[in-house]
């Protein structure tokens, strides 16, 4: 793997970018370090697929149903939200500004023979070129950059006027730190140890008014909670922990 040098800005944190591209061959392992991420894949596609569809008019269960929708996975590590959409049909855009992760992720599309444009850069480099898309994913990203504020507005800007804007986080509260570090990270060990910064954890009521100072419209809340019995994940009202948020953008912005 190549050695990744990147300059700490308010929207990136190379530490956490090494972090993370160190981990890069382990992406599309279901049993690995990303396995978190494999077993909450079922629960959170579905949701991606009943907010575009909702928002954009599809047809739920038309198999093509995000054909003709250009979408950015920004953050995208190794694919694994990426490629799912490809299969849909939305034309998929993905930037990491690690060069290892996106390797990886190439590879993998390349085997699986789905076309996406997978980018080693930064959120900056496409607003800087003023390109927009018609939905943008920022999955599990905002609590790993150094400023949420700076950071989400700035990609606020990659929503294209009628576009749909999709973050997840974790809110900062007592029950997050018990379950998403402590629990994740110590105890059942789903997590390597660091994975995640209290004082970079925001509330749901924070994100929204970020959002909403960018210029889009909040739209939905939504949690993400473990059923252990189930051992399984599902999309609940409870936001404690793991949670969605949209957002949208006016067709005349």
């Amino acid at each position: 793997m190549s050695q990744e040098n990147h300059q700490k800005s308010p929207t990136l944190d190379p530490e956490e970018i090494a972090r993370f591209g160190a981990m890069a061959d382990e992406w599309w392992d279901p049993t690995g370090k990303f396995r978190p991420l494999h077993k909450i894949s079922p629960a959170r596609l579905a949701f991606f697929r009943e907010q575009i569809c909702k928002h954009f008019g599809r047809e739920f269960g038309a198999e093509d149903a995000l054909k003709g929708l250009s979408l950015i996975d920004v953050g995208c590590g190794g694919g694994l939200v990426a490629e799912p959409m490809a299969k849909q049909g939305a034309k998929v855009t993905a930037i990491d500004p690690s060069e290892n992760n996106i390797k990886a992720a190439k590879i993998h599309a390349e085997q699986q023979g789905v076309d996406i444009d997978y980018r080693a850069c930064k959120a900056e480099d496409l607003v800087e070129g003023n390109e927009t898309f018609d939905i943008v994913f920022v999955l599990e990203v905002v609590e790993h950059v150094p400023s949420v504020p700076e950071f989400t507005t700035m990609v606020s800007k990659l929503v294209a006027p009628g576009g749909l804007m999709v973050l997840s986080t974790i809110n900062r509260t007592a029950k997050a730190f018990a379950l998403a570090i402590v629990g994740a990270e110590y105890v059942l060990q789903w997590l390597p140890k660091g994975t995640h910064q209290w004082n970079r954890f925001v509330t749901p009521d924070e994100l929204s008014d970020i959002v909403e100072n960018a210029g889009l419209v909040p739209r939905e809340r939504n949690g993400l909670v473990f059923s252990p019995f189930k051992e399984s994940w599902k999309i609940s009202s409870d936001c404690d922990v793991n949670y969605f948020l949209t957002a949208s953008r006016d067709n005349k912005s």
